[in-house]
């Protein structure tokens, strides 16, 4: 059985990227766990929203194919030390991932990890490239076509919510609306559940 992209992500990244992201941008290690571990979900939630989308599984594969081979998982640490190099690489992805959303999540995940909106928009972009290069991994490993990658990016948010589908339907709200920050102030009262915890005692 193939290992899940977001079992891929956090055994890749784990405490040292946590540790990264906190010293990149000023953040309390514990912000940046619920930072990290809340941005996950929505990148991959987000690319699944997409892959759904007419001509959306085709797009996202031919971005795999050009630019994200999966070889950035090989040195997570040296990435994210890039800094502002790591976040601008991603800022392009976010905007065809989270297209008019992008604002709104950012806000959201601001309030779920009590971080200001740019640093939440910082954590989005650095991640952002890393999601695609496990998507890109997992790509080549298991040969996959645009239907295939839909599927399994169907799988994955399915995964998600099993885990925790109160934290999963607030992200859904998230990424299906332009809204003033009311979704975030939800996912802010309920916590993330088991999705804040993804590096906990790793």
């Amino acid at each position: 059985m193939s290992t899940s992209v977001i079992d891929l992500l956090t055994s890749s990244l784990g405490s040292g990227a946590v540790k990264q992201v906190s010293q990149q941008l000023g953040l309390g290690e514990e912000a940046a766990n619920k930072a990290v571990s809340g941005a996950l979900p929505m990148l991959l939630s987000a690319l699944a929203n997409n892959s759904q989308q007419r001509g959306g599984a085709e797009a996202l594969l031919g971005a795999l194919d050009r630019d994200h081979d999966g070889s950035i998982l090989d040195d997570v640490g040296g990435f994210l030390g890039k800094g502002d190099a790591a976040i601008g690489a991603g800022s392009g992805i976010l905007k065809h991932a989270l297209g008019g959303r992008n604002d709104a999540v950012a806000t959201g995940l601001s309030k779920m990890a009590g971080i200001d909106s740019r640093q939440a928009g910082s954590v989005l972009a650095m991640l952002a490239p890393l999601v695609m290069g496990a998507l890109g991994r997992a790509k080549r490993q298991q040969r996959m076509g645009p239907s295939d990658l839909g599927q399994m990016l169907g799988r994955e948010r399915q995964q998600l919510a099993s885990r925790d589908a109160g934290a999963m339907g607030m992200i859904g709200k998230l990424l299906d609306r332009d809204g003033d920050g009311s979704v975030g102030d939800d996912v802010a009262k309920m916590g993330m559940g088991m999705l804040g915890k993804l590096f906990s005692g790793r």
